[in-house]
């Protein structure tokens, strides 16, 4: 089981690693006076570790029993392998997948690659919510394919509208931590 101190530790490694502040525009388009590039914590060690921890209780909390969890490559990808890696120690044992932005032109032509098959009941993760549009992305090309959401799963929400988004569409969503806990 997780811990308090999990949490503190990873909003710690966030507040340290992962906000900027200044003008930025966002890939929703939108313009923040701040940027919370979570990569720098999600592909850190102690990130994968926190977040491992935190993403597979948080998802056994939301009585997800998901065979795989992943969402659109790059932000979910680091999110999806911790918390598969994570699994091994305290089965059942969670896949991994990641969704790419378009189906590749070449090979299999796949638009889901790694540990996903149709049917497959699966949750989405994402490194920083905000529009819900890459969820979206990934729920529209998972259940394309076959696949049975169980809800989203984020780091970080911005809480700027795109829980609600999602919530509107029928998709549960469960954060690790929110922007206002960070930006204190």
């Amino acid at each position: 089981m997780t811990s308090e101190a999990d949490r503190i530790a990873l909003e710690r490694l966030l507040m340290e690693r992962s906000i900027r502040r200044g003008d930025f525009v966002l890939a929703s388009g939108a313009r923040s006076s701040y940027y919370i590039d979570a990569r720098l914590t999600t592909m850190s060690a102690e990130g994968l570790h926190l977040i491992g921890r935190l993403g597979l209780a948080a998802l056994r909390q939301a009585g997800w029993e998901a065979r795989a969890v992943g969402g659109l490559t790059m932000g979910a990808d680091p999110v999806a392998y911790a918390i598969a890696v994570a699994s091994l120690s305290t089965p059942p044992i969670v896949q991994a997948f990641s969704v790419r932005k378009e189906a590749k032109t070449h090979g299999t032509g796949r638009r889901i690659e790694g540990n996903f098959t149709p049917g497959d009941p699966v949750v989405v993760v994402e490194d920083v919510l905000t529009s819900g549009g890459s969820a979206r992305q990934a729920i529209d090309a998972i259940q394309a394919e076959g696949g049975r959401v169980l809800g989203v799963l984020v780091v970080v929400d911005r809480e700027e509208g795109g829980r609600a988004v999602l919530e509107r569409l029928g998709v549960q969503v469960v954060s690790l931590t929110r922007a206002g806990e960070l930006l204190k």
